[in-house]
């Protein structure tokens, strides 16, 4: 026990290396991401029942008292953010699928991990949850709203089931993280916050393993069309955290980094649920090579969030 206590807060020392290490690992070792397949939903599930359970959740009733600016997120998130980039990429001759996948990358809700990372490193993890939950629960509106208006595409989504499925998985992890909450002691949580960190960022690196799945294979038979696609995912990835933070500059640099991160992480696989067998291969290429940025930019990035943490 007291080795697995000190493995997991070696990972919480060093978790954004680890995170940056999980998803390379995954694509150098095909048949291990193949074997963890069947852990990506509790892998994604797990670090938010960990942020949850970490959380003040009285910083989470503040700003369910403050919908207009969760409202306002909300917006820039699921509508502006997409408008942007296609206005942006008009003027970009690429390939039409890598279009469509950044368009629809922008139209998505952030990834549930960025709670969890959110916690790591030190930024607004109570507004990252809030705007999780609202956006993801509001996606399956706005997605073919804006695939249709943007890009042309019609998306038959099954909203009962779509919706059943979110409300089980984030409705789950409340009810995980409140039963923990009352089981476990405050000062017990806040003496292990290390070793939480270490257990969500191993949770992570499993998700990160598991989605590498097949990805290999595809970036050995077309190379060129995987490098163009990664690096437009990096490059995405970037420049929406660093509109989303300017946009927020008035919350405050913590919020602003917060909304920033949000911005650029998306949840892609939901998109990929939506678009069910429609999507071009070339687009399921794009949305499984823009894991790579979500989980080494953490990493890559630390040293600026730092900075400008220190300097707001």
């Amino acid at each position: 026990m007291r080795a697995l206590h000190r493995a997991f807060d070696f990972l919480g020392q060093h978790a954004t290396l680890f995170l940056a290490g999980g998803v390379l690992l995954g694509l150098l070792l095909p048949p291990l991401a193949s074997f963890l397949r069947p852990m990506l939903i509790p892998a994604l599930l797990v670090p938010l029942i960990i942020a949850l359970v970490r959380l003040d959740w009285g910083a989470l009733a503040a700003y369910a008292r403050r919908p207009f600016l969760v409202a306002l997120i909300t917006v820039g998130l699921l509508l502006v953010s997409p408008a942007l980039v296609w206005f942006v990429l008009k003027a970009f001759n690429l390939p039409p699928s890598l279009a469509q996948g950044l368009t629809l990358m922008a139209a998505a809700s952030p990834i549930v991990s960025c709670a969890a990372i959110s916690l790591i490193l030190g930024l607004d993890a109570a507004l990252a949850v809030v705007v999780i939950v609202v956006t993801t629960a509001l996606m399956p509106f706005t997605l073919p709203t804006v695939a249709l208006s943007l890009l042309g595409l019609a998306l038959d989504i099954d909203l009962p089931t779509f919706m059943l499925r979110l409300v089980l998985m984030v409705g789950g992890a409340f009810a995980a993280a409140l039963l923990l909450r009352r089981m476990v002691p405050r000062s017990t949580l806040e003496a292990n916050a290390r070793m939480l960190d270490g257990a969500s960022v191993a949770t992570l690196v499993l998700f990160a393993l598991a989605i590498m799945d097949g990805v290999t294979a595809v970036a050995l038979a077309r190379p060129g069309y995987v490098v163009l696609v990664t690096l437009a995912a990096f490059f995405a990835n970037i420049a929406l955290q660093c509109v989303g933070t300017l946009a927020a500059s008035r919350l405050g640099m913590r919020s602003a980094i917060t909304v920033g991160l949000m911005t650029g992480n998306c949840n892609m696989g939901l998109v990929m649920v939506a678009l069910a067998d429609k999507a071009e291969f070339d687009v399921i290429v794009f949305f499984a090579m823009a894991q790579i940025p979500m989980y080494m930019l953490p990493a890559l990035l630390q040293p600026i969030y730092r900075r400008l943490l220190a300097a707001g």
